[in-house]
């Protein structure tokens, strides 16, 4: 979603290097982009990203001196990194030739079991960012380097899967809204697709904090739940072009892939699949599906189930769903009844 306005900033804006951000949650396991200000030399202050167990003890010298704190927007006054980068190849070519060759300090960043930090949590290991390349832009460009970064809405662009179902679980009974659990990334996902589904003009119910349900012990979107596969569209244009009117309810589920699919007046309780081919020119035209459709269901204590499904907390109960595969090149037209007709 982001990658492509990003490109548009870097290239108006002229940077060197550009962050892709988000409104940060004070006290967010998530970077911050800061302006470090010099104390003597002002060619040396830069923007740069801070680490979030940097950042706190950093807060609490500076200015107030009140550490990681909300702003009266509720959220941090420095941006999230979202560790998506769009970096000038210039800068970067002569970096990599530097006297550095592009090598960043490494450090280690230890996660303790609890606060007595006697206990790791997961296995330490040495580490080195990505972020932290401005200091070597510095080092090759002096002060000419130009560095930015580029905030949209979380929804847009920020939801990471990057901690355990344990971890997330506990995360969200000590009040974070933000679990970071591949079943909170999902759970986003799907709310992002039907903001752009609403957006493009379709009758969708959009996901809001006090709608969310508690399944395996985070909470995520009850629905519906949309896929919109990057051959679909990618760009809110593209979004629009192919999505015309129709509506979907709370509890279904839809996937959309095909290059040169085209859904109209989509009337969905349940669960459709519409799969179209790189070749195939397809009309969906008033198709009208009400069946079963999917369920989430929380995994049993002490069942065996497989990592991929463990990870989430549930499974889908598939009950029934209306699939339209087309791969067969040509052009079709589907109507109110999901009759697939070849035109051509």
């Amino acid at each position: 979603n982001s990658i492509l306005p990003t490109l548009g900033v870097s290239i108006a804006k002229k940077f060197d290097m550009n962050s892709i951000c988000i409104p940060r949650l004070a006290g967010e396991a998530a970077g911050a982009i800061t302006s470090l200000e010099h104390k003597t030399d002002p060619e040396k202050s830069l923007v740069i990203n801070v680490e979030y167990n940097q950042l706190d003890p950093l807060l609490k010298t500076q200015g107030d001196c009140k550490g990681d704190v909300a702003d009266e927007s509720g959220y941090s006054p420095y941006p999230g990194n979202a560790n998506n980068i769009v970096i000038g190849v210039e800068a970067y070519a002569k970096t990599l030739r530097g006297e550095d060759q592009g090598v960043v300090v490494e450090f280690v960043n230890p996660k303790y079991k609890d606060e007595t930090r006697t206990e790791f949590k997961k296995a330490t290991r040495l580490e080195c960012m990505m972020q932290d390349i401005p200091k070597l832009f510095q080092k090759e460009l002096g002060s000419d380097v130009n560095i930015g970064f580029t905030t949209f809405d979380r929804w847009f662009t920020f939801s990471p899967a990057k901690n355990s179902l344990e971890s997330g679980i506990e995360a969200v009974q000590k009040g974070s809204i933000a679990p970071g659990t591949m079943s909170s990334a999902e759970s986003d996902k799907y709310i992002q697709n039907q903001r752009k589904l609403k957006h493009a003009g379709m009758d969708v119910k959009v996901t809001e904090p006090e709608d969310l349900v508690t399944i395996g012990g985070i909470p995520v979107t009850p629905g519906p739940r949309i896929i919109i596969c990057p051959a679909f569209a990618i760009t809110q244009e593209e979004v629009v072009n192919k999505i015309q009117g129709g509506s979907i309810t709370e509890r279904s589920s839809l996937v959309l892939e095909g290059q040169q699919l085209v859904v109209k007046n989509l009337e969905l309780d349940g669960a459709l699949i519409i799969r179209a081919g790189p070749q195939c020119e397809v009309e969906v035209d008033g198709l009208t599906v009400k069946n079963k459709g999917f369920e989430l269901e929380e995994i049993p204590e002490g069942a065996e189930v497989e990592e991929a499904v463990r990870i989430r907390g549930y499974t889908m109960a598939k009950n029934e769903v209306m699939e339209i595969i087309i791969e067969e090149p040509g052009k079709y037209y589907v109507g109110s009844d999901g009759v697939v007709q070849k035109v051509d």
